[in-house]
């Protein structure tokens, strides 16, 4: 690095391509905003900028057991908060970062009513709020490169009519 390196707080004076990356801010900062535009049903399209090409999904929970990539996760929640209960919303509890494993956390309630297609049945008009836990492993660069979602989904889908 050349030319002025120097902070002055947290403002940094020099150039941009002068700009040390911090991985941690950068990491969380990301992991942040692919929770929010996964949870407000942006899709793939709204998701990608924050993921590593070819990340990968994993969930014990019976509607996405066949889910393997980040890219279907983010389109099934699309789905999900777009047709089959639009309006959907979640509420954040907590979220955490830790830097010696790379993992970003979030614990939160989603809230939805199934009121349009798309569910295993028809439209009930019921509700569920129910809890997850979003664990996120941040690459290098910190971007997402895996990501497990925790979710008792029977709970779900009993709220929702759906079992």
């Amino acid at each position: 690095m050349t030319g002025c390196t120097s902070w002055r707080g947290s403002l940094y004076t020099g150039t941009i391509e002068e700009r040390p990356i911090n991985t941690t801010e950068n990491a969380l900062d990301n992991a942040r905003r692919f929770f929010e535009a996964c949870e407000t049903a942006q899709g793939w399209d709204g998701c990608r900028d924050y993921v590593a090409e070819g990340a990968t999904f994993e969930a014990q929970s019976e509607p996405l057991a066949d889910v393997t990539s980040v890219e279907a996760y983010c389109e099934w929640m699309k789905a999900f908060g777009t047709v089959t209960a639009p309006g959907a919303a979640y509420e954040l509890h907590a979220s955490a970062y830790d830097e010696a494993t790379g993992k970003a956390t979030f614990f939160a309630t989603y809230h939805a009513r199934h009121t349009g297609e798309g569910g295993p049945v028809p439209p009930t008009n019921r509700e569920t709020h129910s809890h997850y836990v979003y664990v996120l492993n941040m690459n290098d660069a910190g971007k997402v490169a895996h990501m497990v979602k925790i979710w008792n989904a029977p709970w779900a889908m009993r709220e929702l009519g759906w079992a």
